[in-house]
């Protein structure tokens, strides 16, 4: 099992997450719910930006149809965010990054960066378990 760990101390603000994650222990839908339960707003912008995924079938970082540049569960622009990300310890590549760089984002933006996607998310709570 993977303990997955992405930290970043911005403005006095931590970002962590040390939930165990792996096929045996939950789902990635699991895992972004449990990381968000605060942020309820979130989990529905997951569902919607990636339908909770970080990577495509070939295993590779999903990348957006749109834009290619927003990659991973939420959708990060790489080119406008890759920089600061980096520079604040988030790998925006993998999952407990690109969690913890949206939760970030979030904090100082609300759901601006998120508004392509609003007419998906905006008027919805998160979603309950997709059905297996």
């Amino acid at each position: 099992m993977f303990l997955g760990t992405a930290t970043a101390n911005a403005n006095a603000a931590t970002y962590t997450s040390s939930v165990a994650f792996g096929p045996k222990s939950q789902t990635v839908e699991e895992y972004v719910r449990e990381y968000y339960a605060e942020d309820p707003v979130l989990i529905s912008i997951a569902r919607c930006e990636s339908k909770f995924r970080q990577y495509d079938e070939n295993g590779q970082v999903l990348r957006g149809v749109e834009v290619p540049d927003d990659i991973g569960l939420m959708q990060i622009n790489e080119h406008f965010h890759g920089e600061t990300a980096k520079g604040l310890g988030f790998d925006i590549r993998t999952i407990d990054g690109n969690l913890a760089y949206a939760k970030y984002l979030y904090e100082k933006q609300g759901t601006a960066p998120w508004t392509a996607s609003k007419a998906c998310w905006g008027a919805k709570k998160a979603q309950p378990l997709a059905s297996k």
